[in-house]
């Protein structure tokens, strides 16, 4: 296996059937078919991985979204508290 990540993804994309096929053809046409069925291979671990990275990202995106009004709704209530109580200092009630 390669060391560098193309290689290594490249590696992870042919299947064993294309590696068996690419090893003993003589073929320069076979050899150019195998080599596009193994280049399709690679390009599909790539789509999948692209689609795979999209997704968290995506529920990375709802979650911090969903945590932020969360936490927006609890500041709007503290700040209402404290609004309320600035107004009982300031006319001089107790806070009982």
């Amino acid at each position: 296996m390669e060391n560098s990540w193309p290689g290594r993804l490249r590696s992870v994309g042919r299947s064993g059937w294309a590696e068996a096929a690419m090893a003993g053809q003589g073929d320069p046409v076979q050899r150019e078919i195998h080599q596009d069925w193994a280049n399709r291979e690679y390009i599909e671990v790539i789509t999948s991985s692209i689609k795979k990275i999209a997704d968290f990202l995506n529920s990375f995106d709802m979650s911090c979204r969903s945590r932020l009004a969360t936490l927006n709704e609890k500041l709007t209530s503290l700040e209402r508290r404290i609004e309320y109580i600035e107004a009982r200092v300031t006319k001089g009630e107790t806070l009982t």
